[in-house]
């Protein structure tokens, strides 16, 4: 049977490590998972006893396909409780995970052979989405100076868009808003769609992190419950458009999804409002982050930069290996310890590059960091 050449993606690398990991424990093993961005926590309580009461109540179904209004109206109200910004609910689509958002957004704003920049190191899926829909990825290597993040004249010309993420997957740096603005104005000057990820917004440690529609409304901005509200494997986020395309993204969704899933739509609902648990998780984070930047350079990797958020450290282990993949899978074979290779986010220079995740317990993190040290110290 032929197949088509969208289906021709590079592998999630991480998602084949996270394999490795449950071979390795099927067969025995006590592994600690270092490797994916999954928070450790479950969904806040109050989003499971709210579809626990929902689905007492009769059955769930399909929604319109923006989303609940309930819903959106209170991720409007987020808005202004987190950045003193008002954003009408009717700009507001709830959609299957940022996935679906990425998926919408690129369909919406794009036509094919269209020239999106991604900053490298970056998520690696936005490439494969992109490269799916017959698009072109053109990657932007951003330098350790800027803290691995796009700066105005790192952008090469005749983008048709940017993509950008802050706190960013993998290295956790953010933008400010001068940096977001930057960006945002060389965009305008080049007629570029601007497109801002933020699923990692509410996962910060020394300062809060900036929307870009406190800079514009003429973005497209996605983010998640998956993160923040740690509810991954429930599939639902959003994205907030500009007024003249929720119409056109509207009938995108329609036809791609018809809908987020109503259930998941409900316990995002009462996710919302679960604050005092959900500050909870936090420390939990900002205790974690501190034992890497402790305990990584006590184990032998030295050179890594403090994230502003996010749950991830990114080191550069060049001076240890220049195949991150063999180190990655050695490190998981010999001290049970599961890390993402570099080349996930970066085909040019991940070779010399390591991610850390310390979305897990707290526990977990102190064992992790002592296999690495007594791996690094026989190795």
């Amino acid at each position: 049977m032929r197949m088509s050449k969208r289906g021709e993606v590079a592998p999630f690398i991480v998602m084949d490590v996270m394999e490795a990991a449950a071979r390795a424990e099927a067969a025995g093993r006590h592994i600690i998972h270092m490797e994916v961005g999954q928070p450790g926590t479950a969904a806040p309580k109050a989003a499971r006893e709210a579809v626990s009461r929902a689905m007492d109540g009769g059955p769930l179904g399909y929604t319109g396909a923006l989303g609940l209004p309930a819903l959106r109206k209170r991720i409007s109200q987020l808005y202004r409780d987190w950045y003193d910004v008002d954003v009408s609910s009717d700009r507001i689509v709830v959609t299957p995970g940022s996935s679906g958002g990425f998926t919408l957004a690129f369909t919406s704003l794009f036509d094919e052979g269209a020239r999106i920049g991604i900053g490298a190191p970056g998520y690696p899926s936005y490439k494969a989405i992109i490269q799916a829909l017959s698009l072109e990825t053109v990657s932007i290597p951003c330098a350790e100076e800027n803290r691995y993040q796009p700066v105005p004249s790192d952008l090469p010309k005749n983008l048709d868009g940017l993509l950008v993420a802050s706190p960013t997957n993998p290295s956790g740096t953010m933008l400010d808003r001068p940096a977001l603005t930057g960006l945002i104005d060389a965009c305008n000057d080049m007629g570029a769609a601007f497109i801002s990820d933020e699923i990692y917004h509410g996962i910060e440690y020394e300062r809060k992190a900036v929307t870009a529609l406190e800079v514009t409304n003429e973005a497209y901005v996605i983010n998640s419950f998956s993160k923040y509200f740690s509810m991954t494997g429930w599939r639902v986020g959003w994205m907030v458009v500009p007024e003249d395309h929720v119409r056109r993204v509207e009938r995108l969704m329609q036809n791609f999804f018809i809908c987020a899933p109503h259930a998941s739509q409900i316990a995002a609902l009462a996710a919302l409002d679960a604050s005092d648990e959900l500050v909870e998780n936090m420390k939990v984070y900002t205790r974690n982050r501190q034992l890497m930047l402790d305990g990584l350079p006590k184990a032998g990797f030295t050179k890594v930069a403090p994230p502003d958020g996010a749950f991830f450290v990114y080191a550069d282990v060049s001076d240890l290996t220049d195949d991150s993949n063999a180190f990655a899978a050695e490190i998981l074979e010999k001290a049970g310890v599961a890390v993402t290779p570099g080349m996930d986010f970066d085909g040019e220079r991940g070779n010399g590059t390591l991610r850390f995740s310390y979305a897990r317990s707290t526990p977990d993190i102190e064992e992790g960091l002592e296999r690495l040290a007594k791996f690094m110290a026989n190795r």
